[in-house]
């Protein structure tokens, strides 16, 4: 057995992680890129899908969003870059929402008091990738020079170019973010818990940013559990291809299932102190623990919420955990 695979998967389902970063974990190489290039954005359009508590698509919505694509390659090679091995980097606008479980939620289980108390937070607009990112876009990376450790090129379980890249560290993801900086002289980050929340939800105070439940035609996760009153669905045991599904109302897919997603944030049981401008909540304890997001394809419907959230620890290896990128 390869060493990486002997620290894979042991299960997110209840994990309490005591809280931990180093000081200087967040931080960057880069505290301050110059140089970089003036946005060009670009404007999409994609449609929104809303579903009732039996799962019945009962609204459909045309929406626009602006993005700016990210070349790993500088221009250099434009004839050997492939599509997917860009990143596409979507505007989200800057507003107010409520974190933590919707008033529709019942807040009585262990899963959902991780999640309070409730409270506003204020965030300055950012950009954050449509998708998560990818096996393609994560080759394209690790063949870029190091900045700290070395990158496995190929460490998925599920292998495929479209699917999202798993089984890679915190301290992997940090990497990929500190070569694309340097590389393209914008600085990336891995968002905070807040602008995680945020960009899933789209606007939405609903458990999912589909509606009260979700279907496995709206996402990948073990759909022979059910949410509300929708009828079973196709429980597939593995990644899919990003944007496999349709996306939320800031054109952004796979914020629900497919793969958890690591934040910047160090683990914390709850929300007690937590910031209300959208920072990472970063602090120094015995253990090294961050926070992920999303639910992935081996979890339930609860566990893929909005709200929903667990730690694992920064070095580990996990085949239902990958990440996507921000930058302001």
């Amino acid at each position: 057995m390869k060493r990486r695979r002997f620290f894979q998967y042991s299960g997110l389902g209840g994990l309490g992680f005591l809280l931990t970063v180093r000081n200087s974990a967040f931080a960057s190489t880069f505290a301050q890129l110059e140089g970089q290039s003036p946005l060009a954005l670009e404007t999409f359009e994609f449609t929104v899908n809303t579903v009732d508590q039996a799962g019945n698509i009962r609204q459909q919505q045309t929406r626009k969003a602006r993005f700016f694509p990210e070349s790993f390659r500088g221009g250099r090679n434009p004839a050997h870059e492939q599509a997917n091995e860009q990143l596409e980097m979507v505007e989200i606008t800057p507003g107010k929402f409520w974190m933590g479980p919707s008033r529709s939620e019942a807040q009585t289980s262990d899963a959902q008091t991780k999640a309070l108390p409730r409270h506003q937070v204020n965030l300055s607009s950012f950009f954050i990738s449509k998708y998560p990112i990818t096996q393609s876009q994560w080759a394209a990376v690790a063949a870029l020079p190091k900045i700290k450790r070395e990158l496995n090129p190929a460490p998925s379980n599920f292998q495929g170019g479209s699917r999202p890249v798993e089984s890679v560290s915190w301290l992997d993801a940090m990497e990929f973010c500190d070569r694309i900086s340097q590389h393209t002289g914008r600085r990336y980050q891995l968002p905070s818990e807040a602008q995680w929340e945020y960009a899933c939800r789209a606007g939405t105070e609903t458990p999912f940013n589909t509606g009260e439940t979700i279907t496995s035609q709206l996402a990948d996760y073990m759909a022979s559990a059910t949410y509300k009153a929708e009828t079973v669905g196709d429980y597939r045991q593995s990644t899919v291809p990003v944007g496999s599904f349709s996306p939320n109302a800031f054109g952004l897919h796979d914020m629900h299932g497919n793969v958890w997603e690591w934040c910047a944030d160090s683990w914390h049981r709850n929300y007690r102190g937590a910031p209300t401008n959208g920072q990472p909540r970063v602090t120094v304890s015995a253990q090294r623990s961050r926070t992920i997001r999303g639910g992935g394809w081996l979890d339930t419907p609860n566990k893929i919420r909005s709200a929903s959230r667990s730690g694992y620890t920064e070095t580990a290896l996990n085949r239902t955990i990958g990440f996507r990128v921000m930058t302001v």
